[in-house]
């Protein structure tokens, strides 16, 4: 087992475990909000088991959820805009985990893989998650 395995290992138990608990438990926009920080953990959690593994096939996966994991917020956001206006979600925790944990996944990976492809398909990775979580963050809180 290696250092990326383990930080995988600690993402995934830390983060995405309590997200698991929000999406199942709590008012409809609080549901929301862990569906889209479980999705964000989860590409980072990829990201983490590709370079652990030595498996580029992870890399497709974390670029498929990045594109789709805030596209699901946003129509869940649209669906249910009334009962998130009810009771708003407060997605304060969100932007934060999503402006830090992003740049401290991504960049240690592009240093590793060095230039090429892969290194293309990271920092494309990072914008979308970066860019996906601020928006979905403003509608979320919106409603």
């Amino acid at each position: 087992m290696n250092g990326w395995l383990i930080a995988a290992a600690v993402v995934f138990a830390g983060g995405v475990g309590p997200c698991l608990w929000g999406a199942a438990r709590g008012t409809t926009g609080r549901r929301v909000v862990a569906q889209n920080m479980a999705t964000l953990l989860l590409c980072l959690v990829f990201l983490l088991l590709a370079q652990g593994y030595g498996r580029t096939a992870y890399v497709d996966l974390a670029l498929v959820i990045s594109v789709l994991g805030p596209a699901g917020t946003l129509v869940f956001a649209k669906l249910l805009d009334e009962e998130i206006r009810r009771t708003p979600p407060g997605a304060r925790l969100l932007t934060p985990v999503t402006l830090v944990g992003t740049p401290l996944t991504v960049i240690p990976l592009c240093v590793v893989t060095g230039p090429g492809r892969s290194l293309v398909k990271l920092l494309v990775i990072g914008v979308l998650l970066i860019v996906g979580g601020a928006v979905t963050s403003k509608a979320v809180s919106r409603g």
